[in-house]
């Protein structure tokens, strides 16, 4: 019988690697286990209890605010908000700082989330997810400041997502690697499926909006043109893919191999909350994250709310599309020599 590994555990397993440790980080995690319990549950339930449907709200990026965007931004701010372990917040949904609440205990750590990704797919019951980032308080104050959250990508301590779907599951990494845990409803514990998940080198699936084509760059184009001919020595053509959920996306891809492709010129998804913790992940899995120019973790962010193209998945593909980038971007300056 092989052995049951619950979250908990697991994190408790990993806090052994710091002989320093005070039990902070792990009860930080396990909390925010809690909080994607009680947000699976109520996504499962969603069209009995009268959760579907927009609130009438537009949020900070000017879309429409989904109930269930509502409930889990606040389930999320209640486990954690009083959990004693973190200084402050930040979220996706919010268009500012989210501070500790007056009287609850201040701790070292910040989180950064999007409460619920894919929003737009509640209605149709497609999968959705919980993505965050941890980063360890950098400012001396009791209180966290929007210093302590816009931090680099490479100094994420830890960082994961929930996804909502036909099972609910945890994947994340401390930086030793990804692991992955499903939701067992009878016990109510996430236990431990995908053991050291590694993401294939080379994948067979781009996903990618190709209602977006008359907005994609030269390198885009010409990167999507090649993996879509017709090559059998190499793998080609790839299949097309794409949910409209990033997590659930990706979340196929770092299983399968494959590619997601948002590119820019300035891109869609935000550094802090969806690019850079995904970063975090892809890399520990031993794949790849890029603007098509940049590593994403290395990007410093200048605003809370801030975008920028992602091409996420198996290291060959993404770098064969930062190939064709340069490539495009050299072709360019060549016209732009020859008629001068």
């Amino acid at each position: 019988m092989s052995k049951i590994t619950t979250v908990q555990q697991h994190i408790l397993d990993e806090e052994r690697l710091y002989p320093g440790a005070t039990g902070d980080f792990t009860a930080l995690l396990t909390s925010l286990t809690l909080a994607a319990k009680i947000i699976s549950r109520e996504v499962n339930q969603a069209g009995l209890v009268r959760i579907l449907g927009e609130t009438g709200e537009i949020n900070v990026h000017g879309e429409a605010v989904q109930k269930l965007d509502e409930f889990a931004q606040q389930t999320i701010y209640s486990a954690m908000g009083h959990s004693g372990h973190l200084c402050v917040m930040a979220s996706e949904e919010s268009e500012g700082i989210i501070p500790i609440p007056d009287g609850g205990k201040r701790g070292r750590y910040v989180l950064m989330f999007d409460p619920l990704d894919g929003s737009s797919n509640i209605d149709v019951n497609a999968s959705i997810g919980t993505i965050f980032s941890i980063h360890r308080k950098i400012t001396t104050g009791i209180d966290g400041v929007l210093e302590d959250c816009l931090q680099v990508g490479t100094e994420q301590l830890a960082a994961g997502y929930f996804i909502y779907g036909s099972s609910t599951m945890m994947v994340y990494t401390t930086g030793h690697g990804v692991n992955g845990f499903t939701l067992d409803p009878s016990l109510g514990e996430f236990l431990l499926s995908h053991e050291n998940i590694k993401i294939p080198k080379r994948g067979k699936i781009y996903s990618i909006n190709e209602g977006n084509v008359n907005q994609w760059d030269a390198g885009t184009r010409r990167y999507v043109d090649h993996v879509k001919s017709d090559q059998k020595s190499d793998g080609r053509p790839y299949s097309l893919r794409y949910i409209g959920s990033l997590v659930a996306d990706f979340h196929r891809n770092l299983l399968k191999g494959g590619i997601f492709l948002y590119p820019g010129p300035k891109g869609k998804l935000r550094l802090l909350y969806e690019a850079a913790p995904l970063a975090m992940v892809v890399e520990q899995a031993g794949g790849n994250a890029s603007t098509g120019s940049q590593r994403i973790l290395d990007i410093v962010p200048e605003s809370l709310h801030q975008r920028v193209p992602l091409i996420i998945g198996s290291t060959e593909d993404v770098r064969l599309y930062e190939k064709f980038c340069r490539e495009a971007v050299a072709a360019a300056k060549n016209v732009e020599s020859v008629t001068r």
